[in-house]
């Protein structure tokens, strides 16, 4: 004998008021998150509902939803190409951030434009171009001692520039030593 539908939507809702928090629990456990948990009791609801009258039925009707939320998330979990991992943090980025560069050629170029022509001129050739003293002297129509003071003055200058201090790498340890040695050679300190 069948009952009602009414009477078999009416039972329906109770079980599934009352069993929602402990499905959904099981279900936040299962997958990881709260949108796919909800997603996956629904599923499971559904499923139980359109074979309400064998749940019933069944000696434990809990265990029978319980089943089918499972053999649901398997079937999810199947249809999944990609594999996801669950954390609590962002990924890191791996490629370095572009913008750093360019707000810290930005920074030098306001800087050296700053310096008198003459100054500028000879720092850029001197350790922009990569020229040797012979050649910049040469392009500047200069003596190699004057192409050395102006660089000279124009690196001090660009050192004691307060936008372009914020440019110099940190110093730590044996990197910022080697640093600062290779910075002695080419005068860039």
């Amino acid at each position: 004998m069948t009952r009602a539908p009414e009477a078999q939507d009416a039972d329906f809702r109770t079980f599934a008021v009352s069993r929602w928090p402990r499905l959904l629990r099981t279900a936040y456990l299962l997958t990881g998150h709260h949108h796919d948990a909800e997603d996956l009791v629904q599923v499971a609801l559904v499923k139980a509902y359109a074979r309400w009258d064998r749940c019933v039925r069944a000696a434990d009707p809990d265990a029978y939803v319980w089943r089918i939320m499972i053999n649901a998330h398997r079937d999810r979990i199947r249809g999944l190409r990609v594999f996801e991992w669950l954390t609590t943090r962002f990924p890191e980025r791996t490629a370095r951030d572009r913008v750093e560069p360019l707000l810290a050629r930005d920074v030098l170029s306001a800087a050296l434009r700053r310096l008198p022509p003459r100054q500028r001129a000879a720092v850029v050739l001197r350790y922009v171009e990569d020229r040797s003293e012979t050649e910049v002297a040469a392009l500047l129509g200069t003596r190699v001692g004057t192409v050395r003071s102006r660089t000279a003055r124009g690196l001090e200058k660009l050192r004691a520039d307060p936008t372009v201090v914020d440019l110099r790498p940190p110093t730590r340890g044996k990197e910022a030593a080697d640093r600062a040695e290779a910075g002695e050679r080419t005068g860039l300190r």
